[in-house]
């Protein structure tokens, strides 16, 4: 028992040293560090040379849902709300009618296309929806992206705010096909109810924490940091047991904190992006070894198709009918249209019906897999160039680049 432990942490440390460097020669190589994150726990599952074995959906699923809270958390408590809240309207258009015009899309493609059930092509729609806030975060500043900051605000602001109502949907539907005593309409008293109690919960949690900070004196100033993954955790799971949308709770808890008066608040930025890094990591770990890549090629071609057409014609008719109002020209949409990168979010989702024992549960998720990766490899990759392209970085003194 003691050497099976000490085994697992061994590999757990190996794992993560190749992680680290991994997340070095992503940007030499031009790859979005999860997809090499995603590569390393391939390799070392069932189907590579690692040769582990692990199959536990729910253990992963419950790992997604801590390491996305603390991810969300941190991309909160670094967003400078100040300079972003003009851009909220926009962001949150985004993050209801966009989400739902790309889940409703992806939809009609699975079901007319796929030849999947009505309800299980929502299902599928609503489980890769969402734009993933640990990629774009991840990418956008671990590169350093000159972006412009009315956009870098817009699209951080959406993938922070998407995931819940992603979520929602999900468990939502898969309720309506495991239940059938409930109706749509149904859904839209509870979304409601979710996102209000989440967004009011967060923001009182968050006020909370930042008054602790401000009254109270530590004797020992690591115990700050203990206070801070309280606020996490308590966001949460507090404002979930309520009845809230605990995402959305731990995401505006991030921004209340993060933005809020306490003389410690810039030390414990960086350690809360010290966790979410080593969430993302261990997250991505995970998922890659809960893949079993020899399942892969049987909806290869299903998932080329779908992906293709939730990269250019689901998530950017999304992006147009919801900023088009909003005077948007046609680079700053196209670039938005473009980011819909999809990563660990999807996977974490698509494990609810493997849970649930929904029949065709195994290969939904060897589809959103395969959709992750093409998304990381061809969205993420080019994310960059394609903003350099349309001239939307800024240069040192802020002026646009062409």
């Amino acid at each position: 028992m003691h050497a099976t432990f000490d085994l697992i942490l061994f590999v757990c440390a190996v794992l993560l040293s190749f992680s680290v460097i991994a997340s070095k020669a992503s940007a030499a190589l031009g790859i979005p560090s999860l997809l090499l994150f995603l590569g390393i726990g391939m390799l070392a599952g069932s189907d590579g040379p690692g040769g582990i074995y692990f199959d536990n959906v729910g253990a992963t699923q419950s790992l997604g849902v801590v390491a996305l809270a603390f991810i969300l958390f941190a991309g909160g408590m670094d967003t400078p709300w100040r300079e972003v809240r003009r851009y909220v309207p926009q962001a949150l258009c985004l993050s209801t009618l966009g989400v739902l015009i790309t889940a409703g899309g992806v939809g009609l493609f699975c079901h007319h296309i796929l030849d999947y059930p009505w309800l299980e092509s929502i299902l599928l729609g609503a489980i890769v929806s969402s734009t993933d806030a640990a990629a774009v975060f991840g990418l956008l500043r671990a590169k350093r992206v000159p972006l412009r900051k009315d956009l870098q605000a817009l699209v951080e602001l959406e993938s922070g705010s998407n995931d819940p109502l992603a979520v929602f949907l999900t468990i939502g539907i898969l309720d309506l096909i495991t239940n059938r005593r409930h109706s749509l309409l149904e859904l839209i008293p509870a979304f409601l109810l979710q996102m209000g109690v989440g967004a009011l919960g967060g923001y009182l949690v968050g006020r909370g924490g930042v008054l602790v900070m401000r009254r109270f004196r530590l004797d020992l100033d690591a115990l700050y940091h203990v206070v801070s993954i309280i606020v996490v955790l308590f966001s949460y799971s507090a404002v979930a047991l309520c009845g809230g949308n605990g995402f959305l709770a731990v995401y505006v808890a991030g921004i209340t904190y993060g933005n809020g008066d306490f003389h410690q608040r810039k030390g414990l930025r960086k350690f809360h992006d010290g966790i979410a890094w080593l969430m993302q990591i261990g997250m991505f770990l995970v998922l890659g070894l809960l893949v079993f890549p020899h399942q892969l090629p049987g909806v290869a071609i299903h998932g080329i198709l779908l992906s293709l057409f939730l990269m250019f014609f689901a998530r950017p008719f999304g992006v147009l009918a919801t900023l088009l109002p909003f005077r948007y020209g046609w680079r700053e949409i196209t670039f938005v249209g473009w980011t819909g990168l999809r990563g660990a979010v999807p996977i974490i989702l698509a494990t609810y019906p493997l849970v649930a024992g929904l029949p065709r549960a195994h290969e939904m998720f060897s589809l959103v897999f395969f959709i992750v990766l093409l998304s990381a490899l061809l969205q993420g990759s080019s994310l960059v160039a394609l903003a350099k392209r349309l001239g939307l970085l800024v240069s040192a003194s802020g002026e646009s680049k062409t």
